[in-house]
């Protein structure tokens, strides 16, 4: 089959085509496009150059189509209808019906605090929309993004990758969290010496033992013993729970786990820097109708927090 050029082609053409087998006029097909009849009949020319063929022929009042004209009307026609119905989609989206299913690139922490609610959310006003939750390295969150694995990511990026734009959705900070009736624990405080001097909890997933914490005690020459080093953010609270051991955790996470566990929750007797949890997606997806509902949720869900 000989190649055809589609760069060479006014597609324009087949509009022009649609609205003759349609009409069955120059001047009306003419009027339907609110272009003048000179045009139309240039592009009918244009039109019997490109088949071959005289497609519509004056007999009496009307133009009437070609055998090869018919033949070839199903399939313009769905060509046509097929790009209007794609421009259509791709300019209309309505959440309450879609069925999209997005790529939330998330850790466990920012996956435990936004998607109940998120959910909880879209059961409302999206029934019918799907996430698909997904753990990533931030040195590849950059690609990621740019190939479409993940339409967004959440988290904390100090440094965001190229070609990607940022938004902060809130604050945290830590707290601290000890089974409730814990002996150092008066009036709901803990003193600096009694803190420093408990077993604790650490949940992390980089297998490092030291952060803000540390730094924070080291500042006022003092250092903590570590008792569990865990990945798993469900381990943390029940050990918590059955022991004697002090954890510090961030806050709305601290507030779902003392409410699962009977964890009470106290204030740091040391200071420690709140950090800004953001999203962050490709300047690919920046103008996606989709992809600007996801994140227009998303801040929706995470200011109620």
């Amino acid at each position: 089959m000989k190649s055809i050029n589609l760069a060479a082609i006014d597609l324009n053409l087949l509009v022009a085509f649609e609205a003759l087998i349609e009409q069955r006029s120059v001047t009306k097909a003419a009027e339907k496009l609110q272009i003048g009849q000179p045009a139309m009949s240039a592009s009918l020319n244009r039109l019997r150059g490109l088949f071959d063929d005289d497609l519509f022929v004056r007999l009496g009042r009307q133009m009437h189509p070609t055998v090869k004209a018919q033949a070839i009307a199903p399939s313009i026609l769905a060509a046509l209808q097929q790009i209007r119905q794609t421009i259509t989609s791709s300019q209309s989206f309505n959440a309450t019906n879609s069925d999209r299913t997005f790529n939330v690139g998330s850790a466990d922490y920012s996956s435990f605090v936004l998607m109940p609610p998120l959910l909880q959310y879209c059961q409302q006003n999206a029934p019918f929309i799907n996430f698909n939750t997904i753990g990533f390295e931030k040195d590849s969150v950059g690609d990621l993004l740019e190939h479409g694995m993940i339409d967004i990511a959440l988290g904390v990026f100090p440094n965001p990758p190229r070609q990607t734009q940022l938004e902060p959705i809130f604050q945290e900070r830590f707290v601290g969290i000890v089974r409730q009736g814990h002996p150092a624990l008066r009036n709901g405080t803990m003193s600096l010496e009694a803190f420093s001097q408990l077993s604790h909890g650490l949940m992390t997933v980089r297998r490092d033992r030291t952060g803000a914490i540390d730094r924070a005690l080291q500042a006022q020459n003092l250092q903590r013993r570590i008792a569990l080093i865990t990945p798993h953010m469900l381990v943390l609270p029940f050990a918590i729970a059955s022991s004697d051991l002090v954890a510090a955790v961030p806050q709305r996470i601290a507030l779902n786990m003392a409410k699962s566990c009977n964890l009470t929750i106290f204030e740091l007797p040391i200071e420690t820097p709140s950090w800004t949890v953001s999203m962050l997606w490709s300047v690919l997806s920046d103008r996606d109708e989709e992809h600007q509902w996801l994140r227009n949720t998303i801040k929706t869900v995470a200011s109620q927090l």
